[in-house]
């Protein structure tokens, strides 16, 4: 007889031969539901108005720019100007010792009356000597030499006119006065100051700041691309002919009004192949200074059928070419590679490879391959979260995008 411990043994290995047999007759879990085709977010290209425009680093400077210096020698006597403040033209900005050039332009005007005082005897002499020589009274030799007198005479005057008239100059640049109505700067000189005539040093500038100038620089490449536009009819140009700019300040901030482009330059600079433009701003408030570094925004004209798609929808391929993924009818996927002109806020400005009605892929890209079909679902530029989501922008309507 099997004792106790024959009996617990027997049911603990017929419960593990009961347990092994239930498991193995375990049913196999179900296959996983079949996945149907990735989805993918889709712009639908259609054309849009846009103004075209570039922005070039540039400087300000004054519209004139007038550098005062003395045209006579002498000793500053007084100022009579305030540092910073506008002035007009003809204003006494300051005034050189005018003693010397005084003294001067007295013994012209001296030596002037002395041959004028003489001049009326010498041509009395002559006429009596003309009389006397048809009587034979005078010798035709006394008669010469009289005539020649009277025409040194005659010369002496004109000469010591000159003289005064040149002394009267020079006593009147003695008040240096403002060539141009503008702004002054700060002073160079003081009172007491020994300053020359045309010195290079000059004693102050004048600038007038309304209007202004801005220069910028703008590649050739640049320029024969807008040329090349221009001509084939894809932008538009002003009707007017007068190229509109605006203006952002060195910290960003838009300048509030609007200039226009005056003239591109003639001349190439050979070390940078870069054209000068220049434009001329309103400056009422003297926000701008001469020298000031800014950014001008050029309308360059106006595209009526541009194409423009989301920057993330533009990949590269291993040349560096852009291209893009399209959706077709059928829902399979496509590649086209692509001509893009310029970047317009987070959007590509197409020339080559898409047409209107074209689907493109923006996002979901990483799932699929050409030839690939997909389910399309509409792009929608402000979801969250999506490492993917760009933001459109609307095109651009007032010089900019």
């Amino acid at each position: 007889m099997l004792g106790n411990n024959g009996l617990k043994l027997i049911t603990i290995i017929g419960l593990l031969v009961v347990g092994s047999t239930t498991s193995g007759c375990k049913p196999p879990p179900p296959p996983p539901p079949e996945q149907g085709p990735p989805e993918v977010a889709v712009v639908t290209v259609s054309p849009e108005r846009v103004v075209l425009t570039t922005e070039l680093p540039g400087r300000t400077s004054a519209y004139l720019v007038a550098e005062v210096r003395p045209q006579v020698s002498g000793i500053i006597q007084d100022r009579r100007f305030e540092e910073g403040q506008d002035v007009n033209a003809g204003d006494i900005l300051y005034q050189i010792d005018p003693a010397r050039y005084q003294a001067t332009y007295d013994r012209a005007v001296a030596a002037l009356a002395i041959a004028e005082a003489n001049l009326p005897a010498i041509r009395s002499r002559v006429e009596r000597y003309k009389s006397a020589l048809a009587t034979r009274a005078v010798s035709e030799q006394d008669y010469d030499d009289a005539t020649a007198a009277l025409k040194q005479a005659e010369a002496t005057l004109d000469a010591r006119k000159a003289e005064v008239e040149s002394a009267r100059i020079d006593l009147s640049y003695t008040p240096i006065t403002a060539p141009i109505s503008g702004r002054i700067g700060k002073s160079n000189v003081t009172v007491g100051t020994l300053v020359t005539a045309y010195q290079p040093v000059a004693l102050a500038t004048i600038q007038p700041l309304d209007p202004i100038y801005v220069d910028v620089p703008q590649s050739t490449t640049n320029l024969l691309r807008l040329k090349q536009t221009l001509e084939n009819g894809s932008v538009q140009g002003d009707a007017s002919g007068q190229q509109q700019v605006r203006l952002l300040l060195e910290d960003g901030t838009p300048y509030p009004l609007k200039g226009t482009l005056q003239f591109r330059d003639v001349t190439v600079d050979p070390t940078t192949g870069c054209v000068t433009l220049r434009m001329v701003f309103p400056n009422p408030e003297y926000t701008l200074l001469p020298g000031m570094f800014v950014r001008a925004v050029v309308e360059e004209g106006v595209n009526e059928q541009a194409i423009l798609i989301p920057q993330q929808g533009v990949s590269r391929d291993p040349k560096g070419n852009p291209v893009a993924l399209i959706v077709d009818a059928e829902g399979k996927v496509g590649q086209r590679m692509l001509m893009v002109d310029r970047a317009i806020g987070d959007q590509w400005l197409v020339t080559v490879g898409l047409a209107p009605g074209d689907r493109v892929v923006v996002e979901g890209m990483q799932r699929v391959r050409p030839g690939d079909s997909v389910k399309v679902v509409a792009f929608d530029a402000g979801r969250k979260g999506d490492s993917e989501a760009v933001k459109t922008v609307e095109p651009a309507r007032d010089g900019g995008a």
